[in-house]
């Protein structure tokens, strides 16, 4: 089983619009991003985002790219300072891989906990509409791969 940790594309500033919605930027790399992971195969079953629009936004074009529109959920436990514990015991618990879309600190300290068991210790530095793809072996998680739009 794999997890794909997504940080939401660049957005706008609370002062420009308080619904923080990603910029034009931001959606044209999170486009490229989700174009790249539509070639890996990524064999998604769920895209699972926060619910706060940048978040949203972001699982939807990735999820046009992966062909995965009726399997977008919002999630009420995605939220930037959220337990990450909750969430992992639940991607845990199923048998299918799972796209999270979210933000930071939460995506750090996901990949932290699942990684090295201490959500204040992550493998990696997000960015961006970038992709952590994580997997789960008999020794527990491990870092397969990371892709940044750098």
């Amino acid at each position: 089983m794999r997890v794909y940790l997504v940080q939401h594309g660049e957005a706008e500033s609370m002062d420009v619009d308080p619904q923080r919605p990603l910029t034009d930027h931001g959606r044209r790399v999170t486009q490229r991003m989700a174009e790249m992971a539509a070639k890996l195969d990524l064999g998604v079953g769920e895209i699972r985002h926060s619910g706060k629009t940048r978040a949203q936004q972001t699982a939807g074009l990735f999820a046009r790219a992966l062909s995965l529109m009726g399997e977008v959920n919002e999630s009420p436990n995605l939220g930037p300072t959220d337990d990450v514990k909750p969430v992992a015991q639940d991607i845990q618990s199923q048998g299918q891989s799972v796209m999270l879309v979210g933000h930071l600190p939460f995506m750090s300290h996901m990949a932290g906990y699942l990684v090295n068991q201490n959500p204040d210790d992550s493998p990696v530095e997000f960015h961006n509409s970038g992709i952590l793809c994580l997997e789960r072996g008999q020794d527990g998680w491990q870092v397969l791969w990371h892709l940044t739009p750098d």
